[in-house]
């Protein structure tokens, strides 16, 4: 057992050094040492069936685990019928792609709060969450994972607690634990070896440990205002004294002997940032 470390999207040296194809990341993941890509359909679901698995091939040959980031724009907290409507298209679009290209696990965003109380929020993305989940059942997609996200501004739905929550209402629920979100929305509380334990130990409460242990995951250091939250992603290279700090995170998952997927969201140094990321978790391994 072990943890996954991989890129969301293509980083800079890849697009510039490379290729432009997404195609063509699986392999060349592999040959820097990592063995997880998140495919991006933020701004929308666009890949055409043939590219969608031409990478799912691509990565089955290279050993690359998939997964897949949903539109930006979901809000399950949002009460609107067309709003709903509007979510379970996007999840089953992005569904739809990810089994192209065999991909297990979708990250959606949690929602915003939209001047409700948190409460009322919460109450209504589990809601809206048990109706996508219906849809996708409907659709034959009953067998793939939702992660909804931690979320990084504080007007947002989606701090740890309420993630996990949500969790609760399905097995296929896993949280997609952010930690430069929850570094971002704390102000910076959220960070070093008391902090990652205590969220570790949370997560093992509410979801159990065998669902706890392989929770999916996205990092980088996360510049943010004191009243706001997030602010924009950095790189490791360029944190600007914004953290969370890795190490500790890395640590804890080592002793516990979890086997997370972590995907590095740092602003175009993703590749290389993860690759550190991996090289901390194994000195960690190494020294148990």
């Amino acid at each position: 057992m072990s943890a996954r470390f991989g890129v969301a999207g293509n980083s800079e040296v890849f697009t510039r050094e490379v290729s432009k194809s997404s195609a063509d990341a699986p392999a060349w993941l592999r040959s820097v040492g990592l063995d997880a890509y998140e495919y991006q359909c933020g701004r929308g679901v666009h890949v055409k069936q043939p590219m969608a698995e031409k990478i799912g091939q691509n990565a089955a040959a290279a050993g690359i685990v998939l997964s897949v980031h949903a539109p930006y724009f979901i809000n399950p907290a949002n009460p609107a019928p067309e709003s709903l409507e509007k979510n379970i298209g996007y999840v089953l679009d992005s569904c739809r792609a990810a089994r192209w290209m065999g991909a297990k696990r979708i990250v959606v965003h949690s929602g915003a709060l939209m001047k409700r109380s948190r409460a009322e929020a919460l109450a209504i993305a589990k809601q809206s969450l048990t109706a996508i989940l219906a849809a996708c059942d409907g659709a034959g997609y009953g067998d793939l994972t939702l992660c909804p996200e931690t979320m990084g501004k504080v007007n947002q739905l989606g701090d740890l607690e309420e993630v996990l929550e949500l969790c609760t209402l399905d097995e296929r629920l896993l949280p997609c634990v952010d930690f430069g979100h929850l570094y971002a929305r704390t102000a910076g509380e959220l960070d070093g070896a008391e902090a990652c334990c205590a969220m570790l130990d949370r997560m093992a409460q509410v979801l159990g440990e065998a669902r706890a242990a392989v929770f999916h995951s996205h990092f980088s250091h996360i510049a943010f205002t004191p009243k706001g939250g997030e602010l924009r992603h950095l790189t490791f290279a360029d944190s600007q004294g914004f953290g969370p700090d890795f190490e500790p995170l890395a640590e804890e998952i080592a002793r516990r002997g979890w086997s997370p997927t972590l995907i590095c969201e740092s602003a175009g140094t993703q590749s290389e940032d993860a690759l550190t990321m991996k090289q901390i978790y194994q000195k960690k391994v190494e020294l148990l």
